[in-house]
């Protein structure tokens, strides 16, 4: 079945080290470096000797980094625990890497709905200048004969 295949062997294999790597670091690491750690993905080389584990952690980027060396720190165990759990002829090498995407996307968030919102107060500032240039209750508008809009503008 060799060939051009969509799924191969390392993701399926990143996948399992993700569920197994979750219920490990959860249960079984006691570094208090390592909190509430979400585990966002595994990439495995195809030769399945390295793997890196992304994780990201709340309260931020200095946080994240204590995690990551408390996690490294813990590698050497947790990859003894996963030899033990799955079925793999050598476990790849463990190394964790803090993913700072969530907070970068949280912060293009607030910049996107800064903008947003500076864009309808300009725009609320126009309608109301619009507004007073508006016709009065009787149909006048305020300007003389021949004092139209001017044209061309």
């Amino acid at each position: 079945m060799p060939g051009n295949r969509d799924f191969h062997r390392s993701d399926r294999v990143g996948e399992q080290i993700q569920r197994e790597l979750a219920e490990l670091i959860r249960m079984e690491v006691k570094d208090p470096r390592v909190g509430m750690i979400t585990l966002a993905g595994v990439e495995v080389s195809r030769d399945l000797a390295h793997a890196r584990v992304f994780f990201t952690q709340l309260g931020g980027a200095e946080k994240g980094q204590e995690a990551q060396k408390g996690l490294n720190n813990a590698a050497g165990f947790l990859r003894r625990a996963l030899g033990q759990r799955m079925r793999l002829r050598s476990v790849p090498q463990l190394r964790f890497v803090y993913d700072d995407t969530p907070e970068r996307g949280a912060h293009l968030s607030s910049l996107i709905d800064q903008a947003l919102a500076e864009d309808r107060a300009h725009h609320a500032d126009d309608a109301e200048s619009r507004t007073d240039d508006a016709p009065d209750e009787d149909g006048d508008d305020g300007r003389g004969p021949g004092e139209g809009p001017e044209r061309g503008a």
